[in-house]
């Protein structure tokens, strides 16, 4: 049986997504469709059990959106918390609020949360230098500067990540750092903020998370474990920004809060808008649990800041489970929304009418639970066509047509039992405990596996008793066995609905189930002989190939529009004088040796012939180069720049490349060979 119950009430929350786009495909797979399982579930089992989401409004994305279409803010997430909002209704995610950080009580939550705080000590005052474009007379805030990444060279680092390696970065760390708004290069100025001292609570998250919940995870315990072993640093939870909740006490004029500090809260206050009265029951009573469904990159928010503010704060629970997933991608490559490479949810919605099911369970069935994974158009097409159309609605069709055909639509009686149904009840009677089991410990691809070994169980069953067959000698045993299948299908009811809500809901129409219950599940006597069963309609229908060809075509279309639309090229760098260009000692050298530097999926490892004493290069061109492609190669290097050490590896100068249109490096090297060590003039 599954895990016996500990707590009186459940609160699922699900990472609150920005609202400056739609919702894709990777979303719903790492966050909203889980997290919409494992509610339904729990409502199944006649739990007390909420669902809270609301829309992330404030924050620089949203700025930068802004800006770039010459609205407000404020209009950005109107727009954006509607169509998101919708198209989550749309897929069936069943929450109970759906709120958002614009809002008054949660304008009102965050700001009491900060005053509680900041009246009993917990933040310190620092003064610091940032980033100031004096042109556009502004703070810059992380995203909204640019620079060449000190790990891996790419030179469209922001200002708190680097998007090609995934390096977290301060905007201090950026080489040649520039504003994103005028192109200048910023200057340091002093600005005070108020800072949350992590490190203060350390050993008690250490304690709370290491010690006491094992259980969680991999990837989830072992960041934290990694961030709790590098040491905790203060982390400002104030900013110099425009738009967001105002930092509510005196001097703190043109700063808000940050929208680390402000977004989690707003699981609070969205908890507060649908219970007024009896919110705290959710958050404060030992007897609830508190279950975050996040993707890995908000990991440290969830398990380390977020549970840090409510230790400061006193009288809130810590969450139970932090069940985070890995990222999904489309096709192969990395979803962005930057670049339109993804598969937005209400497009989906508009393409697909009737099929949400169909992106509920491929999306499932290919969870990013413990690793990176990979949504594909075909995948997509074949999970349809030869899993929910040939396996489950080709069941369900058929036990419902036979009980029409034979008995006018009422379930059979059932007699002796022969081995056929003893071997196909037999291998569903554990299905409940081992679905219930997986979906408790945030296992939903193999629960989704459980689910529809039943609908094989049952598949197989009616093809091996063959009833249309023995309709013609044996009709006493053609009723055992729709009994049995129609059972079966009762069960299959019970079992998609966390899955597949739409389709559940259509079955239990056609079975004529008022209701279910997960503690049928398993039981062979759901449907009472006699009970009359609707008139059948297909579950599934096949997806041609036209609409999947339809789709892909759409992305190539996406790909060569990046291609061009987001080629420019960069405007001639300020005049420099010929004996500038005689300080570069460029130079011809021949690769004998090349090779991936470990734990660095990006960079290359090259040993050069120079014609003098040999030098190690890496270079950040492995996305485009086999090592073995660049062995015998001759290339243009930077000979006279200081040595830099790369993730541990000295680089004893820079190899020389052109970007493409489609931000591909190719090395540049003499039309015909040289000797090793020739300049270049």
């Amino acid at each position: 049986m599954a895990q016996e119950k500990k707590f009186k009430r459940t609160l699922v929350t699900t990472a609150l997504p920005y609202a400056n786009g739609p919702v894709h495909i990777g979303h719903l797979a790492g966050v909203y469709i889980p997290a919409d399982i494992y509610t339904r579930y729990l409502r199944l089992r006649g739990e007390d059990v909420i669902l809270v989401g609301g829309s992330d409004e404030h924050g620089v994305p949203i700025t930068i959106k802004a800006q770039k279409e010459g609205v407000t803010p404020q209009d950005i997430v109107d727009r954006y918390h509607k169509l998101i909002k919708e198209s989550m209704e749309g897929l069936g995610i069943s929450f109970d609020v759906y709120s958002r950080t614009t809002s008054a009580i949660h304008r009102r939550t965050a700001s009491d949360f900060f005053t509680t705080l900041y009246n009993k000590g917990e933040f310190i005052e620092k003064t610091s230098q940032q980033y100031y474009d004096e042109e556009a007379d502004q703070w810059l805030a992380d995203r909204y500067i640019v620079g060449t990444c000190p790990h891996c060279g790419n030179e469209r680092a922001y200002g708190d990540q680097c998007e090609s390696c995934g390096t977290s970065l301060n905007a201090t760390d950026l080489i040649d750092p520039h504003s994103a708004i005028t192109g200048n290069v910023p200057v340091l100025k002093e600005t005070k903020h108020w800072y949350m001292p992590l490190d203060k609570w350390e050993p008690k998250l250490r304690e709370w998370i290491l010690e006491g919940h094992k259980e969680w995870r991999a990837n989830v315990y072992g960041q934290c474990k990694s961030w709790l072993e590098g040491g905790l640093q203060p982390r400002a939870v104030t900013r110099d920004l425009n738009w967001g909740i105002p930092v509510p006490i005196e001097g703190a004029e043109g700063k808000v809060l940050y929208v680390w500090f402000d977004a989690p809260i707003g699981y609070i206050s969205n908890t507060q808008e649908l219970l007024p009265d009896s919110w705290e029951r959710y958050w404060k009573d030992p007897e609830s649990r508190i279950i975050h469904f996040i993707g890995k990159d908000n990991i440290v928010f969830h398990c380390l800041i977020f549970p840090a503010m409510l230790m400061a704060h006193g009288g809130y629970q810590l969450p139970d489970n932090v069940p985070a997933n890995e990222f999904l991608n489309l096709e192969g490559e990395k979803i962005s929304t930057s670049r339109n490479w993804a598969v937005w949810l209400h497009e989906y919605l508009a393409d697909f009418p009737g099929k949400q099911d169909v992106l509920r369970y491929v999306l499932t069935a290919n969870a990013p639970e413990a690793k990176d994974n990979d949504f594909t158009w075909r995948d997509f097409q074949a999970r349809n066509n030869n899993e929910l159309v040939a396996i489950l609605g080709n069941f369900i069709n058929r036990a419902l047509v036979l009980t029409h055909k034979y008995f006018g639509g009422k379930v059979p009686p059932r007699h002796e039992l022969a081995d056929q149904e003893t071997t196909a009840l037999a291998e569903f009677k554990d299905v409940k405990e081992t679905l219930g089991r997986n979906i408790e410990t945030f296992h939903f691809r193999e629960a989704l596996k459980d689910a529809m070994s039943l609908a094989r169980i049952g598949n197989k069953y009616l093809a091996d008793t063959e009833p249309w067959k023995l309709a013609k000698t044996d009709m006493a045993r053609v009723e055992t066995i729709l009994h049995v299948a129609l059972q079966i299908a009762a069960n299959l009811a019970i079992a998609f609905e966390p899955f597949l809500p739409f389709s559940a809901a259509r079955l239990r129409a056609m079975l004529g189930m008022d209701s279910v219950n997960w503690d049928k599940l398993g039981d062979i006597d759901i449907l009472p002989v006699g009970h009359t069963i609707e008139q059948p309609e297909l579950l599934f229908e096949k997806i041609p190939d036209e609409d999947i060809d339809r789709q892909m075509q759409r992305l190539e279309r996406i790909k060569q529009e990046n291609i061009v639309n987001n080629f420019t090229p960069k405007a001639v760098a300020q005049p420099c004088t010929f004996d500038d260009f005689l300080k570069l000692d460029i130079r011809v050298g021949t690769v004998t040796a090349c090779e991936k530097v470990k734990k660095a999926d990006k960079l290359l490892q090259l040993t050069i012939d120079d014609g003098l004493k040999g030098r190690t290069i890496v270079s950040g061109i492995a996305k485009y180069y086999a090592p073995e492609d660049l062995v015998g190669r001759q290339v243009c290097f930077i000979a006279n720049f200081p040595p830099r050490k790369l993730k541990g590896v000295e680089s004893q100068g820079m190899v020389l490349s052109a970007e493409d249109a489609d931000g591909r490096l190719v090395v540049i090297g003499p039309h015909g060979a040289v000797r090793p060590g020739v300049q270049v003039k």
